[in-house]
């Protein structure tokens, strides 16, 4: 796992495909948590990760910081 991305949504960081509207992030609630969870939005639907998951997919999709449609640069 990059521990540098880890951290990186640890401090909230959106990443996403603007042109896919894929995006991957840590909602605030979770940020401290012993066993945080991060979502992933495609599309129309939303469902809960586990950060290393989040990782894995950040990874092998090649997504890079961006800005969410509704939370903007950072999910807190």
């Amino acid at each position: 796992m990059s521990k540098i991305l880890n951290e990186q949504l640890e401090v909230g960081i959106i990443f996403g495909d603007t042109r896919a509207n894929e995006y991957i992030y840590m909602p605030g609630g979770e940020i401290g948590a012993d066993h945080p969870l991060c979502v992933i939005e495609r599309a129309n639907s939303r469902h809960d990760i586990s950060i290393e998951d989040a990782v894995a997919l950040i990874l092998r999709l090649g997504l890079r910081p961006a800005k969410h449609p509704l939370l903007g640069e950072r999910s807190c």
